[in-house]
């Protein structure tokens, strides 16, 4: 009796081939719809699935191969006697093989039009079904998901030798497609429903890149996309090497401090900590302020830009080494200028300005992962919400400053001690055990410059912290608030005429 391949392939990538192959090495092919009518336009002889189930396609295909003389012929374990006579006496062929690919899901997601009932129609049923019943069975049924597989299912039937290894292999990926393909059916409910915390939580990623190494030669590591995603930044790398798990992680860093912006701004990072970040009416001269912020500390570090960066930049970039440089676009004369050096990184993000990202952030913890909704603070250009504490009152000038300072404090690990100047910081102490510590290693970083400078701290502080600002020559302070200890800090902060703002929002990064 000749073995039976079922192939129902949406994506029909090298098929004819593979099933040429197949009838070759005497398999019977049984297939469905748009396969079905390929492989015959291709001179293959095929098996209708209907002549198979004894019962026709209804409700518009949406039932075909969801039969017992489908999944008798898949399921059946052909070492046990009981189930041998079962399908013998129900007339039940055996099925060896399974080759489908799935409706199209997951492009018809990332469609901008795409209608719910799209949406639904591309839901697969039989699919999912056909595969799992035969990755179950995979012992005696070979199923095969991917068409990248073809080749060395052929070698191997040539050599009759589909080995428990390869078996298994192939169950394992498609098991792992079936549970990628429901997760983002999962997520698509979730969203179209609101669900922030779903009882059970299924992201589908799927292999976006081998890495070299994770944060340490000694680590391996891989990046993976998220393939449901509420919004894409569109990334081009124009130059350089491939991106490191370093590169990806301070990629995202620059782009965490960067977002909140919509003036002319450029943040500087290293280890996904800010080393400098500068606001102003043109993209040059916010980039010398983040560059002048810690220009030592800045070699060798990730550059961001939410404008388009040109010749000029692009000039100040090459005298010195940067990792990355990340802009929404590059003029054609910077383009000259920054390929001269072969290890810079170019990444284009077109829809820099326009994405946001992910709406929530997700934390690996002992156990399980926590979850939690991502620090978005308003853009810069909305209404900056605080409350005077204090006696004196916040220059004009003070305050650009106080609101240009809350927003870089976001991006700064805790416990973080931010002091800016002009709209440019000028002094940044971050992710210290003590408050102070932060405080005194901002004023050291800011040195003579401080004179005139506001100060923004991610959490609340204690009596000691404005002694510390109060000795290096600091004004006016912006802070979160919500202390046991907010009375003594505001009576401190009267008796040396200085200014405090609350915020009632905390940024606390970890």
């Amino acid at each position: 009796m000749k073995r039976r391949a079922l192939i129902s392939v949406f994506d029909k990538t090298g098929i004819v081939e593979f099933a040429k192959n197949l009838v070759e090495l005497d398999w019977e092919i049984i297939s469905t719809g748009g396969t079905a009518r390929t492989l015959r336009e291709n001179g293959i002889e095929v098996i209708d699935v209907d002549d198979v189930t004894n019962f026709p396609e209804i409700l518009d295909g949406r039932v075909k191969t969801l039969n017992p003389y489908i999944h008798g012929g898949l399921l059946f374990r052909r070492e046990l006697p009981e189930h041998i006579e079962c399908i013998e006496k129900m007339n039940i062929r055996p099925i060896d093989m399974v080759v489908n690919s799935l409706y199209p899901f997951e492009e018809v997601l990332k469609k901008a039009d795409a209608s719910h009932d799209e949406l639904i129609e591309n839901i697969d049923i039989g699919g999912p079904s056909m595969i799992r019943a035969a990755a179950k069975n995979y012992k005696d049924v070979l199923i095969v998901t991917d068409f990248k597989d073809y080749d060395e299912i052929v070698e191997a039937l040539k050599n009759d030798n589909t080995s428990v290894e390869l078996r298994e292999e192939l169950a394992r990926k498609a098991f792992s497609y079936t549970a990628y393909y429901d997760s983002l059916i999962s997520n698509y409910f979730n969203s179209k429903l609101g669900v922030e915390y779903p009882e059970k939580l299924t992201n589908a990623y799927y292999l976006k890149q081998d890495l070299r190494y994770g944060e340490n030669p000694h680590q391996s590591a891989k990046y993976y996309e998220s393939a449901y995603s509420e919004s894409k930044f569109d990334i081009e790398q124009l130059h350089g090497k491939e991106l490191s798990y370093n590169n990806l992680n301070d990629v995202y860093g620059v782009l965490n401090s960067l977002k909140v912006f919509t003036r002319p701004s450029v943040v500087g990072v290293k280890h996904t900590n800010p080393s400098g970040i500068g606001s102003a009416d043109n993209i040059y001269d916010a980039y010398m302020k983040a560059y002048e912020s810690d220009p030592i500390s800045i070699f060798g570090g990730v550059i961001g830009f939410n404008r388009e960066v040109n010749a000029e930049i692009a000039e100040e970039l090459n005298s010195f080494f940067v990792e990355i440089v990340i802009a929404p676009s590059y003029s054609e004369e910077a383009m000259k200028v920054l390929t001269q050096k072969k290890n810079i990184r170019l990444l284009k993000m077109s829809n820099l300005n326009e994405v946001n990202l992910e709406s929530h952030d997700i934390k690996q913890v002992i156990n399980g992962v926590l979850i939690q909704e991502h620090d978005n603070i308003s853009k810069e250009e909305d209404e900056f919400a605080f409350e005077v504490v204090t006696d004196r009152q916040p220059t004009e000038e003070e305050l650009v400053d106080l609101k240009f300072a809350w927003f870089a404090a976001k991006g700064i690990a805790s416990n973080g001690i931010l002091i800016a100047k002009n709209e440019g910081t000028i002094g940044i102490g971050q992710g210290e055990v003590r408050r102070s510590w932060a405080t005194e290693e901002a004023i050291s970083r800011a040195g003579d410059k401080i004179e005139g400078a506001v100060v923004a701290s991610d959490g609340f502080f204690f009596e000691d912290t404005v002694e510390l600002l109060h000795e290096a020559g600091v004004k006016a302070i912006v802070q979160p608030g919500g202390s046991i200890h907010d009375e003594g800090v505001i009576e401190l902060a009267n008796k040396y005429n200085m200014s405090i703002i609350n915020t009632n929002i905390r940024h606390f990064r970890h």
